[in-house]
């Protein structure tokens, strides 16, 4: 069922529609709710100013592109300012903040000091803003929009750098108050501040507000700090830092081509620098025997390459290692030598050789005689210590007795090649049984285990068979008187021995064995 209010504006809506274009005037102004604001009172006649009919969301265009209301509906549109930041702010009636139709002394505005939030606004108060009145921002008769935003339109009385620093004075200033000046970002500059720099007074460099091409250089604040006295140039930044000047951040091994290491670690720059400049176009040599030729107890012996035996840690310790870096390994009474035990001239030039000889030439005892091979019987552990020969490998090999026999006894001398390898040599004595009628070659019957223990068969080893009773005869029977030129040479036949025994008085000849056997003399058997 419908409601009185429903058929009311359905009366109502065919009036509008048939009623003449004069008399629908009259009416409006019949309905309207009230007067108009002072403000829009010459509208009060001419509603279409304002409304559509039957369009009631076109109302919002009329109001925006009114006057002045244009920056309005850019703010709306752009979300900025403060008709901008209100949530749905372009679906929104403006007549839900600003009504009319209230009476003329009706204040449309609205706007409440008092709690008006201004971070709805493009200027949110901070520190001290927040305590000033409305009335020193907002200019009295004047859009509350066109109150100034920069520092310098408020502030410029109270600018003691009278412009110099230009009109930015957020760049170094805050809302808590125009004392506090660290707000300045200075590493938006191109001189970052760092260190003990970010508690220095702006002052300190800035003199009498002088802030336009400020010198950057350290030694243009700093010179009267320079101990070096200009020594080592005016780049003070190559070494130091803005967190103090006794912190070094330079970096030998890092920012040079010359490590320091070991004893140089401690060592002061001075004294290596010790030129009237630091950082010359001149090169300063790198050479150990530049700076250290006074320690250098070989004299330049051994050249000036002296990290080649020497390292950084001391002098006294060396790092070289014969065994590794040459061809010669040290070892016995070798490894306990000076260097110039060995190197009589300078290392680097003197070839020397690796021979034992060629350095214990003088004192060999065998004068030349064995050779120059000492290390053939001989050894680095001394001269006299464990001494070793193979004998074998000379023309008299050591066998029996002769291997345990006391090299002295053969060698009388330190002349070993003048022994004798004769037996008769070693073994002509005065209780030589056979006083050499045997001859000097002992080794026909003897032989090296023992003078007792010999072998030999007259049969085989000559062209004499001993047969019959000669068999059994002593050889000095024979074997009368020492040969002649040592060589053994005696007849075969019977007469030459048997002379005094021939009772035939060589009237049968000298061939006794035509009758004769080897057993007897009186044994005959005739042939």
């Amino acid at each position: 069922m419908r409601t009185k209010g429903f058929v009311y504006q359905i009366v109502l809506l065919g009036l509008l529609l048939w009623a003449p274009q004069s008399s629908a005037i009259n009416f409006e102004t019949l309905v309207m709710p009230g007067p108009l604001t002072k403000n829009h009172a010459k509208f009060e006649e001419k509603c279409e100013n304002c409304h559509t009919s039957f369009k009631k969301e076109s109302q919002n265009k009329f109001c925006l592109d009114c006057h002045d209301h244009k920056n309005i509906k850019d703010d709306i549109q752009a979300k900025k300012g403060f008709h901008g930041r209100i949530k749905n702010a372009s679906t929104k009636e403006c007549k839900t903040c600003h009504s009319d139709h209230k009476g003329r002394d009706e204040d449309i505005m609205r706007l409440d000091p008092l709690n008006f939030n201004h971070r709805m606004t493009d200027f949110r108060l901070k520190g001290a803003h927040l305590k000033a009145s409305c009335n020193a921002c907002h200019t009295s008769g004047k859009p509350h929009r066109e109150a100034p935003h920069n520092c310098i339109d408020c502030h410029k009385a109270d600018d003691r750098h009278q412009g110099k620093l230009g009109d930015k004075c957020a760049d170094c200033h805050s809302e808590q108050s125009w004392r506090q000046q660290e707000v300045f970002d200075h590493s938006k500059t191109d001189f970052p501040l760092k260190g003990h720099h970010k508690k220095v007074k702006c002052n300190l460099c800035h003199a009498d507000e002088h802030y336009k091409d400020t010198p950057k250089a350290c030694i243009s604040c700093h010179k009267i700090n320079d101990t070096h006295q200009g020594r080592y140039g005016k780049k003070c930044q190559s070494c130091h830092t803005e967190r103090d000047w006794k912190k070094v951040k330079f970096r030998h091994n890092r920012d040079t081509k010359y490590r320091l290491t070991g004893a140089h670690k401690k060592v002061q720059c001075d004294t290596c620098h010790t030129g009237p400049k630091l950082y010359s176009k001149k090169k300063r040599k790198q050479t150990c025997n530049s700076c250290h030729k006074l320690d250098d107890v070989h004299k330049g012996r051994n050249g000036v390459k002296c990290q080649d035996c020497h390292t950084t840690k001391s002098w006294s310790g060396t790092d070289f290692n014969h065994d590794k870096d040459t061809k010669f390994p040290l070892n016995g009474k070798h490894s306990d030598l000076a260097c110039e035990g060995c190197h009589k001239g300078g290392v680097f030039e003197e070839q020397l050789k690796a021979e034992c000889y060629a350095c214990h030439k003088t004192q060999d005892v065998h004068r030349g005689q064995q050779g120059k091979q000492c290390q053939e019987c001989h050894n680095e552990k001394g001269w006299d210590n464990e001494l070793f020969f193979d004998h074998d490998i000379t023309p008299f090999p050591l066998i029996g007795q002769h291997a345990v026999a006391p090299c002295e006894e053969c060698h009388i001398s330190n002349e070993y090649q003048d022994a004798s390898s004769k037996c008769n040599d070693c073994h002509e004595q005065d209780d030589e049984k056979h006083k050499g009628r045997l001859g000097d070659n002992c080794a026909q019957c003897h032989n090296p285990n023992d003078w007792k223990a010999w072998i030999f068969d007259h049969n085989k080893n000559t062209d004499y068979k001993l047969e019959g009773i000669h068999d059994k005869l002593d050889c000095h029977l024979c074997h009368r008187r020492a040969p002649i030129g040592g060589k053994i040479r005696l007849a075969h036949d019977c007469y030459s021995c048997h002379q005094s025994d021939d009772i035939h008085r060589g009237n049968f000849g000298r061939h006794c064995d035509r009758c004769h056997t080897g057993d007897t003399f009186s044994d005959i058997e005739l042939q």
